[in-house]
Parts: structure tokens; C-alpha cells; sequence
């Protein structure tokens, strides 16, 4: 899960119509694509315009893109082309990485250690559409307090951060994914997550959600949505004080969630 690490107001419109990604100060995304941006996510592949670097020009490429934000506190625009071959991290084998390019095996853990011997799990999966390895420091994935008003145990919110399967009581599955523009996998093809901020409700209401990694779906089972679902809804339509996003589908709400 990830909260909004940007706000509309931070995007680099400019820097945006230049790829022609915007126009006239307005975006040319999606929805789903500006959610998975404002959440410090990559987007789907896009198609960007009129590319200008070191004295090369491309008229058309197709890549992803993301945010980040630079030393100076400002947001930088990055992006993610289709690169003719992947370069595996020096921490990956050589057969682990084929296991991720052939989609064997969805992620894989890895200890790492860092110039000053701190020593680092790394979750590492494979973006298909890019060609590329995409690597997440465990410690920084956000893992949802309730999902669908169903709190997560300790071991669960471990197992999310991990990049493994996480079924609720209910029978919901879903697991954190860096590679998937929502960040959540599910055999359901919604659920509703909340985290506590600052004494505060979050919750994130995800919608038209793929299918767990290499597991088909009976379509018909996924969009039957548990009770606790609905329930979760309600309390978003029925607590006061709560201020919706459109482009991410938050809602937040103060005080105790209990």
C-alpha cells in the first residue's frame, strides 16, 4: 500500500507537456495512471512525444514514469523506457534472474548491505513491459492496517511488506506489488485498505485490481465482494469529515478509528 507521496500541486506540468503528457496546464492522464503517480508509482506504458537528450532527439517512445523527489526538495519526472535488455541487480544469480524474466517466480528477498555495512531486505520483482528489475527496500512498503474493516495481524502486515499472500478471514487474497500500477494484487477485483496516520483514517479504495500473480480467476467469484467490503464503504459515506481525492480514491477522516 502506498499513501499519496505527492500532491497534484507537485507535479512537473512543464516538464510533462514537454513529453506531451499535458496541455494548456492540464494533465493527459488517466485515473489510474495519476494515482499510481501521485502514490510514487510507475504508471502503464504511456506514449511520450518529442524526447530531447544529450543532442538526441526521439519523436515517439513508449515508457512508464514515475516521481521522485530530488536533494533540493523538488520533484523530479523520470522515465521508465522499453529497454532492449535487463540488467539484473549485482545481488540477483544468474538463475534467479531468469526466474523473474520467465515469470516463474514472482519476487525474491534479498539481504544487502550498503557502503556503511547497514544491511538492507530488498524486495525484487520484474517489469515485463520494461524489461527492467524493480527493487524495493522492505522497510519502506506501507502495509495497511484493515483491509476491507478487517484488521491485520503483526505477521500478516510482515508478510505484506515481504511481497508474500495475505488472506483475510473473510477470504479475500491479495500481496503488495512494486511491478503492478496499483501496488495491490487480489483475487477480488476490489478491496477497500485503511491505515492509521497521525490518529487518522486513510483509507484507499482500489478498484478494477488484477489477478494474483500467475493464478487465474473465476471473474464471476472476484466481483463478489465480502460484507466487510461494503461496511468499509459505508463508513466512508457515513463518517463526517471526510475529504475525498478523486485521482487516488482517498479518504481521510480525524480521530480514532475505534
Amino acid at each position: 500500500m502506498h499513501i499519496v507521496h505527492f500532491n497534484e500541486n507537485d507535479l512537473p506540468v512543464k516538464d510533462m507537456e514537454t513529453i506531451g503528457l499535458a496541455a494548456g496546464g492540464q494533465l493527459l492522464l488517466n485515473v489510474d495512471d495519476l494515482r499510481a503517480l501521485l502514490s510514487g508509482r510507475r504508471t502503464g506504458l504511456l506514449e511520450l512525444h518529442d524526447l530531447e537528450a544529450e543532442n538526441i532527439k526521439i519523436k515517439s517512445l513508449n515508457a512508464k514514469i514515475s516521481l521522485k523527489h530530488n536533494e533540493d526538495g523538488k520533484v523530479d519526472l523520470l522515465i521508465h523506457p522499453i529497454y532492449r535488455k535487463a540488467y539484473k541487480p549485482d545481488f540477483l544469480d544468474d538463475n534467479e534472474a531468469r526466474q523473474l524474466q520467465k515469470g516463474e517466480i514472482e519476487n525474491f528477498l534479498k539481504i544487502t548491505v550498503d557502503n556503511k555495512g547497514n544491511k538492507k531486505e530488498m524486495l525484487v520483482e520484474y517489469d515485463a513491459d520494461t524489461r527492467e528489475y524493480i527493487v524495493s527496500d522492505t522497510e519502506k512498503i506501507l502495509a495497511p492496517d484493515m483491509v476491507n474493516n478487517e484488521f491485520l495481524t503483526a505477521a500478516q502486515k510482515e508478510n505484506y511488506r515481504k511481497g508474500k499472500e495475505v488472506q483475510l478471514a473473510e477470504g479475500t487474497k491479495f500481496n503488495y506489488s512494486a511491478a503492478d500500477k496499483h501496488g495491490i494484487r487480489s483475487d477480488r477485483i476490489a478491496l477497500v485498505a485503511s491505515i492509521l496516520i497521525d490518529g487518522g483514517l486513510t483509507y484507499m479504495v482500489y478498484k478494477g485490481l488484477n489477478a494474483l500473480f500467475n493464478q487465474k480467476r473465476d471473474e464471476k467469484a472476484a466481483e463478489k465482494l465480502s460484507p466487510g467490503y461494503y461496511n468499509a464503504l459505508k463508513d466512508i459515506e457515513n463518517q463526517r469529515g471526510f475529504v475525498p481525492n478523486q485521482a487516488t480514491r482517498s479518504y481521510t477522516r480525524s480521530g480514532s478509528s475505534r
